[in-house]
Parts: C-alpha cells; sequence; structure tokens
C-alpha cells in the first residue's frame, strides 16, 4: 500500500508505517502526478481534494486530519465510491484556548471588563460548543447562533442579527459553505460589518471567507471603535498586509494547531483508516503525547480571580508570540509573504493545551475552583 501524506501531518510513521510505505509531500504540491499510484491520501486543509485530482488514480480513502472538509470535494468520493473521514473536534480546545488569550489581549489593551462583556458565538459546533460552555462555565453572558442547529433541536438559539445588536463581541466559528442555501461565503459582509456595535470586538478563527476580508478592511478604516482579530484569511497563504495592519492580533491559520490537537487528528484518521481497511486500531495517542512542559501551577485562595484566569491561559498558550511571529513574515514580494505563511505553520513550536494543566490551590477557594473547571483544567485536590 502506498500513502500519499502531507509532510505537515504529525506522527505518520508512528501511526501508519505498517500500512505500507509513505511518501510525503508539501501540502499545495500535491498533484495527480504525486498520487497517481497511491492506493490512501492524507491531507490538511491547504490542498483542494477534487475530480480533477482524484480521477483515474487508484486512491479509494481519503484522510483529511482537520475539522473541516470544505476543501474536500464529498459528492465526487460518493459518485466514486471513495471513503473518507476527517478528524472532527480535533483542535476544538486548542481553537478555544485561542480565543481566551484573544480576549485577555483585548482587555488588557482596553481596560475592558470581560465579565461584563456580551457574548455572540456564530456556530456551535465541535469547536464553537465547546467555547460556549467554557464561557458559560466562567458565568458570562454568552448568545448563541447556529440556524442548522435551531431547525434540528429548536434550542436556545439566536439569529445573526440579534448577535449583531446585542454582542460586545463576536466570535466565528462556522463551516464554509461557498453556495447555496445556509451559505457562510462573506456571511459578514459590508452591510453586516458596518451594523456591529460600538467597540465590537470581532475574532475569526473559523475559514478566511467567512467575512469579507476587503470590506472588513474598510470599515475598519472608517470606525476606529472596532476591534478585529483574525487567524484565518481569503486567499491563504496570501494574506491582505493591509488588513493584517489594522488587526489587535493576527495569526498564520495556528488557531487549532496546538500540539495535541494536531496529534489527535492523525489519530482520528488512523483510526477511521483501521476500520476502513477492517482490522483493529492497535495504537493510542496517549503513549505518544509527550509529558507538558508545565505540568503543575499552585495558586492560593486568596488570588484574584482575574489575575488566576489570565495567567492560567497564559501559562499555557499566549497568541501574541504567533502575532508578532507572523508581522515579521509580512516583508517582501508577495511571493515570499506565501512561503513565509506556510513555514510558520510547518515550524510552529510546541503548544499544549489549557485542559492537560494541574491546578493546585493552596486553601481552597470555590471562586477559584469554579474558575479551574470552567477552563477544563485539572483541579488538584
Amino acid at each position: 500500500m502506498l500513502i500519499v501524506a502531507d509532510e505537515n501531518i504529525p506522527l505518520l510513521d508512528a501511526f501508519f508505517e505498517g500500512f505500507g510505505e509513505i511518501r510525503r509531500v508539501p501540502g499545495r504540491a500535491i498533484d495527480r502526478a504525486a498520487i497517481e499510484q497511491a492506493d490512501v491520501l492524507l491531507v490538511r486543509s491547504v490542498t483542494n481534494v477534487n475530480r480533477a485530482l482524484l480521477e483515474g488514480t487508484p486512491v479509494r480513502f481519503v484522510g483529511t486530519c482537520t475539522i473541516g472538509t470544505d476543501h474536500l470535494d464529498l459528492d465526487y468520493f460518493h459518485k466514486a465510491g471513495i471513503q473518507w473521514s476527517s478528524a472532527p473536534g480535533c483542535n476544538a480546545r486548542g481553537v478555544v484556548d485561542y480565543v481566551l488569550g484573544s480576549l485577555l489581549t483585548l482587555a488588557e489593551i482596553e481596560g475592558a471588563d470581560l465579565t461584563r462583556r456580551t457574548y455572540g458565538i456564530v456556530g456551535a459546533g465541535e469547536v464553537g460548543g465547546r467555547l460556549v460552555k467554557v464561557l458559560k462555565g466562567l458565568g458570562w453572558n454568552v448568545l448563541v447562533c447556529d440556524p442548522p442547529r435551531q431547525v434540528a433541536e429548536d434550542g436556545d438559539y439566536v439569529s445573526l442579527e440579534q448577535i449583531i445588536e446585542q454582542c460586545d463581541v463576536i466570535s466565528l466559528h462556522t463551516p464554509l459553505k461557498k453556495s447555496g442555501s445556509g451559505s457562510t461565503w462573506h456571511l459578514l459582509d459590508r452591510q453586516r460589518l458596518e451594523q456591529l456595535k460600538p467597540g465590537t470586538w470581532l475574532i475569526n478563527a473559523s475559514r478566511g471567507p467567512v467575512v469579507d476580508n476587503a470590506a472588513l478592511r474598510e470599515v475598519l478604516l472608517e470606525r476606529e471603535d472596532l476591534q478585529a482579530v483574525l487567524d484565518v484569511w481569503e486567499g491563504e497563504p496570501q494574506v491582505d498586509v493591509e488588513l493584517a495592519e489594522l488587526c489587535v492580533l493576527a495569526t498564520p491559520h495556528i488557531a487549532g494547531y496546538s500540539l495535541d490537537g494536531k496529534q489527535r487528528g492523525t489519530a482520528q484518521i488512523y483510526q477511521a483508516l483501521c476500520a476502513h481497511l477492517g482490522q483493529p486500531a492497535t495504537i493510542s495517542l496517549s503513549d505518544l503525547l509527550p509529558e507538558p512542559w508545565l505540568a503543575e501551577v499552585t495558586l492560593n485562595a486568596s488570588t484574584d480571580p482575574a489575575w488566576a484566569l489570565a495567567t492560567l491561559c497564559r501559562s499555557v498558550y499566549d497568541p501574541r508570540r504567533d502575532d508578532a511571529d507572523f508581522r515579521r513574515s509580512l516583508v517582501g514580494t508577495v511571493e515570499e509573504q506565501r512561503k513565509a505563511f506556510d513555514l510558520l505553520r510547518k515550524h510552529y513550536p510546541e503548544r499544549r493545551e489549557i485542559d492537560g494543566l494541574k491546578v493546585r490551590i493552596n486553601g481552597g477557594s470555590p471562586v477559584l475552583s469554579g474558575i479551574v473547571a470552567a477552563l477544563e483544567a485539572q483541579n488538584i485536590l
């Protein structure tokens, strides 16, 4: 069996060497020539896998080690009898950590009290749903917009118009649907961007085209009251440099790039391939993950809750480092910037997740214990 895989997929050998030969290829360079003899294709979000790529090849299983599937032609897979799998939820915790870090940065810049703001989450799937749970666990006021789930569940959801009208913070976690009913392409277009409340914080860690980037640049130039955090961009790896300069935080599509999340995605695709081949999955991710650099944090019961929240989050991940790295890369020609975007992702430093952090509270504190529980960290008694 020949497996062609994006070179940036972690733990390829550990999970897949037992199946046959592995051929690594840069994700954006995977073409028909690369897969003309492949049985299995493993990708990440930068590779468009469609009829033009696959037709006439022996590929019968496609795995994407990512949450999203907008880069996969699922209709063609069905017609051609090609099995596929994604990795839903694999990087959800990493994105939640990114949003928390972004909120802390925005609050620090503006001197804002995070407990007094109203949060609007657009898209309540694996990522958005987990973010909602964390924010509500902290006792914050959260509104959720998810039209498909509202139809299916008739739950406590609001319209996008209500989010825009009532929320001080809007965080986007919707999948990208390019056309038809329920399209999310330019979900936030110029008209909706202009309707944002004064002082709104907008965070997009879903897909770049969910926000009209050109319109956002124009609106940010017109309205200094708005603040934006963008991890995803239209036309990646090419980025609107002027828009990036207007953002409080700008990063190269790494919100979910925790070590745990990336390796979890590989593990999920390994399990899916085992199921496709009708054989048991014998390799466990828990045996492969390294110990975190920061194993435990101790707080005194008298610790200020706001300081505790910021310290716990930033001790594991602070997006300002990624913002600084990204801004240094936005120089030179467009082609140099495109290459730098991919290199930042390829050589991304090790980063863990907050729910792996152990926290000890000396003296006991219900308030601090509540924060630890909301963050889903491990409270050591």
